[in-house]
């Protein structure tokens, strides 16, 4: 069905090919499953079969590369549009109406099928994918998970032979992105779809493979085989797989079903050995000074103007707040302080409050009822350039914060706003996601290196609250892990941090506290392990294979049997 005979990619400018040599045959009915860090080239994959490399991203295309049939040199994407759907990182440049059922609907009026089988179709849809009480919403007042479901909705309803998916579970929560792949997988079984998706959040996805393909890096051969022989080599893999690695299992699960099954002998070393939580934030020191040159940019996201100190005291305090948007109340009675070098994770399912509360610290959305305050000031009554100097968001869409026209240029700014040294943001990005070239446009990221670069931009200020809305979307875990040290060492310098994600893994290794909103308003909140353990829905793979055990990630459980000595039977490397 999909077909790529030596085919090598090279964008223009670029000193070598994005992927070079690329051999790889999907079968009709086969779900394929391209894995790799971030900027390996998977996005230029998937946009090769939809025709979108090099029709619309130019560059030249070398090899051949065929979907049914059809060549898509010769086939520009509308062309391949009766056969391929395409959900790309950003759901919010596809859509092309105002309402949910428009939008599932406007494929099928493009290839002109009859108003009987759209109406079916839609209706399928919207129960498949949960979104049946959105249907007359404007896409627009969507969270962003909501809107990741109605993008892959959109390319549901025409019933293509192939779908192209390009990190489909990012935004969902763990509920939805189980119905999404339960829908994928019906897809693939029932109807014999084709599926060729990259993902980087493989404990969600990894065990639905039929096949995984590897990128290691920018123009290395493409490694194919079963999820369990390519886990066992790959340099990016689930918590499932780096527990049985850390524990010797041969094979490796892939499921936490399979991994509690072999995991009888670690839970009894574990049971003998003290558990340690995740700490409480430890006491903050002196706050540093900074001071910035004028500011340039004009909306909330600049960063801190001349001569600021920054405090840590209050960082934020939020009282019986409710939010309405138009009729809806979005949030309802929410109470909740941040401390200084306390990290925060805000969960729950799509549409629950999360992002709405992160816009009301920031003063983008006014309370209509109860109090926020940050720094002591009311954000929504305070000057973005006073309120800058309390705290920097990150929001869902790294785009709102890049201007500039190169890396080096965005880093150059971040600087002069943040009155920081030369080189202090390009150092973050490296930190972060080594390899991003100065000359590169923003624009010719991979959503995961934009999401880095916006993170540099903000961090670059350092300031005493830190709002980071789905931090890790689009990162492989080596970034993540990265992303998890920079963020504890802010956390241990008394910078209070709020992250709103969906990444359970994410809150297990960096969260000292968990809130789950619902509807609106908190339904739980409390230490990490005690939330997460208590939550099927929310707790990572590692607490699930070692429960009624509170433990919470693999480093938590490394630590621990190395600190026991050989004696106690330590894990094996």
């Amino acid at each position: 069905m999909i077909r790529f005979e030596d085919v090598s990619v090279t964008y223009d400018g670029a000193p070598e090919p994005t992927v070079r040599d690329i051999e790889l045959t999907v079968p009709e009915g086969e779900l394929v499953l391209l894995v790799g860090p971030s900027g390996v080239g998977k996005s230029t994959l998937l946009g090769a079969v939809s025709g979108l490399v090099p029709h619309f991203t130019g560059g030249t295309l070398r090899g051949r590369v065929t979907v049914a049939g059809r060549d898509t040199r010769t086939h520009r994407p509308r062309e391949l549009a009766d056969v391929v759907g395409t959900v790309g990182q950003d759901p919010l440049s596809h859509f092309v109406t105002d309402t949910v059922e428009d939008e599932l609907a406007y494929g099928m009026e493009s290839l002109g099928l009859a108003p009987d089988v759209m109406r079916r179709r839609v209706e399928e849809t919207l129960d498949l994918l949960g979104l049946a009480d959105l249907r007359d919403r404007p896409i627009s007042t969507l969270s962003g998970g909501q809107q990741q479901r109605v993008a892959i909705g959109s390319v549901l309803t025409p019933h293509p032979e192939v779908l192209v998916l390009d990190e489909p579970t990012s935004a969902l929560d763990p509920a939805a992105a189980e119905e999404v792949l339960a829908v994928l997988q019906r897809l693939v079984h029932d109807l014999g779809t084709t599926v060729l998706m990259a993902e980087h959040r493989l404990e969600r996805v990894v065990q639905y493979a039929d096949r995984v393909a590897l990128l290691t890096s920018p123009g290395a051969p493409l490694l194919l085989g079963t999820p369990a022989e390519v886990m066992a080599v790959s340099p990016v893999y689930p918590p499932v797989v780096a527990l049985g690695r850390l524990d010797g299992w041969t094979p490796l699960p892939l499921t936490v079903r399979d991994a509690r099954r072999r995991a009888g002998d670690l839970r009894n070393r574990l049971r003998a050995l003290p558990y340690e939580g995740p700490g409480a934030p430890g006491p903050v020191p002196a706050p540093p000074v900074g001071a910035t040159a004028p500011a340039r940019r004009p909306r909330l996201f600049r960063r801190r103007p001349p001569g600021t100190p920054v405090t840590t005291a209050h960082p934020a305090v939020v009282t019986g707040l409710a939010v309405r948007r138009g009729r809806t109340e979005v949030l309802h009675d929410v109470t909740l302080s941040v401390a200084p070098g306390e990290t925060v994770a805000l969960m729950g399912r799509n549409g629950a409050g999360k992002s709405t509360l992160l816009s009301a610290l920031v003063g983008l959305v006014p309370p209509s009822a109860g109090s926020v305050r940050v720094g002591g000031l009311q954000p929504h009554r305070t000057a973005p350039g006073d309120l800058i100097r309390h705290v920097g968001l990150v929001p869902q869409e790294p785009r709102d914060l890049l201007y500039a026209d190169t890396v080096a240029g965005e880093c150059a700014a971040a600087d002069s706003d943040a009155g920081a040294g030369a080189g202090t943001c390009r150092a973050l990005v490296s930190e972060l996601l080594p390899g991003i070239a100065d000359d590169t446009h923003p624009r010719d990221l991979s959503e995961g290196q934009r999401l880095t670069l916006a993170l540099a931009v903000v961090l670059t200020a350092r300031p005493p609250l830190i709002l980071l809305d789905e931090p890790t979307r689009g990162l492989d875990y080596a970034a993540k892990s990265r992303l998890v040290t920079l963020l504890r060492a802010l956390a241990a310098e008394g910078h209070a941090i709020v992250l709103a994600t969906h990444d359970v893994e994410l809150a297990a290794e960096l969260s000292h506290r968990v809130v789950i909103l619902a509807d609106g308003e908190p339904v739980a909140d409390g230490p990490t392990a005690e939330v997460v353990v208590a939550s099927p829905s929310f707790a990572p793979q590692v607490t699930k294979i070692l429960s009624p055990q509170k433990w919470l990630t693999v480093s938590q459980v490394r630590e621990a049997l190395n600190a026991s000595g050989p004696a106690a039977g330590g894990a094996r490397s």
